[in-house]
């Protein structure tokens, strides 16, 4: 089988809905702690939809 680089970006987006995950989770777990949510996490989320939208776009174009 040949491999025509369909897979491209897909560690990307791995990586990227990881960071999305583990912001939602630490989030959750410092509000649900009674702790103040740190705009960390937020920017945690938003790096993962960044790496996320990164590797769709790779994937998208024809090598």
């Amino acid at each position: 089988m040949e491999s025509n680089g369909s897979e491209k970006g897909a560690i990307i987006r791995i990586f990227g809905v990881v960071l999305i995950f583990l912001g939602i989770l630490n989030s959750m777990l410092s509000w649900r702690g009674g702790f103040t949510v740190s705009s960390f996490y937020f920017l945690l989320i938003a790096g993962g939809v960044f790496l996320y939208g990164v590797g769709s776009i790779r994937r998208g174009r024809k090598a």
